[in-house]
């Protein structure tokens, strides 16, 4: 049997997971990571201590992998996947010249606005995909070069080399031989042509930036490099995956063909689709960006950001203590015969794709005597799937390519009646691929198609399929439809 160690970098933790040449996961292991939160509304981790932190996570899974039967000599492949827009930069010495800076960072508001009153905003998007927004890591680069000496003068120089989490572990774990990121990470830098698969040199240019050393770019499924994870292993394995979380996730669940789509239900969600071989951008608030990529295949995706999905519900047990256990849900949103008219529009801090409204506030629409708490319990649940057809209608619009089917992950999903309404509101099957680790999955999945543990994606389509759990549209269908333009009506 062949193993394959995924390591999943994070926000606040690193897990690795060793799987085997079915897909199924052997041992985990988990630790936790610590985030500096400054004044400013800045967002920092210690470079080094990514890197330890990974090697601790590592080093507990070999030990559970051999204390459960297994031999390290059996592992022959390694993919990483990581927290996307979170970057560093070093020295030529690989010193970090300053802090890991993390995707949710917000220090570069104002270099956002100056860069959109200088009207760049339609030239980023249509080389890059993406939206001047401090979530992407090249206007927080700007930043420190304009508030940093030290990293002036070393850009400058030609001496800071930069990277996302994937390129620093990669340039680490082989000791500083393999310099490279993938396509999925560079796309989210605002400094990567999308169409031509390479840094952007105008751009670089307009960012004052053209002197800073950035990563070979190749794709997900690639050998990058080879290492014996500091010593953890007696041989050398193959790093042969790289590829952000998000669209990882979406590799893990199978989003291999045009039409098919993945949400994440967590605290906000990320539904990323599948549009085929050509990057169309939006005009409707997605951004475009690449979904997966092997040696001879590139797939492009739109992507849609819900900022409040679970948290709505959260806020309604912990502020107005409406209910106190997720699992209570379903049985309160099938208590009543549908949501009363009520509707909860959940812009607890604005409104994301594709309304993008960071203005607005968060309101309990329809209220009326015959209100009772079920009812807005049941419309804070129903705001989520509202809002995942909002986004799915929208990435249809852009594309062309209509939704064939829906992949779901995240906690919100063990919930019966969210899935059911979303499969009756989109009117299409869902999907719930039953496996928690699915970033690392992806991972896993990538690495072993470069190294030949796997042969095809028909091959990965028919792995773990008995985890499955498939809704399709039911009775209540048409139902749905009406509630949806009562939605529609109240977020107007």
């Amino acid at each position: 049997m062949s193993y394959i160690l995924a390591i999943d970098q994070g926000t606040s933790s690193t897990k690795s997971i060793i799987f085997d040449e079915n897909g199924k996961a052997y041992f985990k292991a988990s630790e936790p990571l610590e985030n500096y939160y400054l004044e400013g509304n800045k967002v920092e981790q210690d470079p080094n201590a990514i890197y330890q932190n990974v090697l601790a996570s590592v080093k507990e899974c070999l030990e559970g992998f051999e204390l459960n039967g297994g031999h390290k000599m059996q592992i022959k492949a390694c993919g990483i996947s990581n927290q996307r827009e979170t970057f560093i930069l070093w020295d030529k010495s690989g010193k970090p010249l300053y802090n890991a800076v993390i995707w949710q960072c917000k220090r570069s508001v104002n270099v956002c606005e100056r860069l959109d009153k200088e009207n760049l905003g339609p030239k980023i998007n249509q080389k890059t995909g993406l939206i001047i927004d401090p979530y992407f890591s090249g206007t927080k680069v700007i930043w420190l070069y304009e508030n940093e000496p030290k990293i002036r003068e070393a850009i400058d120089a030609g001496e800071a080399y930069f990277g996302n989490i994937d390129t620093w572990l990669l340039y680490k774990l082989t000791d500083g031989k393999s310099y490279l990121t993938d396509y999925t990470n560079a796309s989210r830098t605002l400094l990567f042509n999308l169409k031509k698969l390479e840094w952007d040199i105008e751009l670089l240019s307009d960012f004052k930036l053209e002197k800073l050393n950035l990563p070979a770019v190749r794709p997900s499924s690639f050998h990058f490099g080879e290492t014996n994870l500091n010593g953890l292993l007696e041989h050398k394995i193959s790093i042969s995956a790289m590829i952000g979380d998000s669209h990882a996730a979406a590799f893990g669940e199978g989003c291999f063909e045009p039409g098919n789509a993945k949400a994440t239900l967590g605290t906000g969600s990320s539904i990323l689709m599948n549009i085929g071989s050509e990057p169309k951008n939006s005009t409707n608030g997605m951004v475009s960006t690449i979904c997966w990529s092997m040696e001879n295949r590139v797939d492009y995706a739109l992507e849609g950001i819900i900022v409040s999905a679970g948290a709505t519900i959260e806020w309604l047990k912990n502020q107005l203590k409406l209910f106190n256990k997720p699992e209570e849900l379903e049985g309160i949103c099938n208590s009543v015969e549908d949501n009363g008219g009520v509707y909860i529009i959940p812009a607890f801090s604005g409104l994301g794709a594709p309304h993008w409204d960071m203005t607005r506030k968060a309101s309990i629409e329809g209220l009326s005597f015959d209100s009772g708490k079920n009812h807005i319990i049941r419309a804070a649940v129903e705001s989520v799937p509202y809002q995942i057809k909002d986004v799915i209608v929208a990435m249809e619009g852009d594309s062309g390519t209509p939704l064939t089917e829906l992949k779901i992950d995240g906690g919100i999903t063990s919930n019966r009646f969210v899935v059911q309404f979303l499969a009756d509101l989109l009117e299409r099957k869902v999907t719930n691929i039953g496996i928690a680790d699915v970033s690392a999955l992806g991972a896993a999945y990538l690495a072993g198609l470069n190294t030949g543990i796997y042969q095809s994606l028909e091959q990965l389509k028919n792995l773990n399929k008995d985890n499955f759990n498939i809704t399709i549209p039911g009775e209540k269908l048409e139902k749905v439809k009406g509630y949806y333009m009562g939605w529609k009506k109240m977020i107007g």
